[in-house]
């Protein structure tokens, strides 16, 4: 029993920074260690998914931009069309009938 947790503890040591590897560790030390870097590690992963909800909330904000923004194109492009040909119409002589010339 004492040989196995032992192990664990040696385990434990392999996982948890520890600082100056001179310093002997109690098994005391060792598991406050772990317990503030489990901690650390917790609150770290609080933080990544706080940004990863930011971050997936602003991209679907961008995405809805964007296609607002591809909408607001192909309207244009309408338009920009419709005047081109409404140009076209005028350069073929489609309104030079008043007698004005450009």
């Amino acid at each position: 029993r004492r040989a196995h947790l032992r192990l664990c503890l040696e385990k434990l040591k392999r996982q948890v920074p520890l600082g100056p590897k001179d310093s002997r560790h109690t098994t005391l030390s060792l598991l406050k260690k772990a317990k503030l870097y489990i901690k650390k590690l917790e609150d770290d992963d609080r933080k990544a998914m706080h940004q990863i909800e930011q971050l997936q909330r602003e991209q679907r904000h961008l995405k809805r931009r964007l296609a607002k923004l591809g909408m607001e194109r192909i309207r244009m492009d309408s338009i920009g069309s419709t005047v081109s040909s409404e140009r076209s119409d005028w350069d073929r002589g489609g309104s030079r009938s008043s007698g004005w010339r450009g």
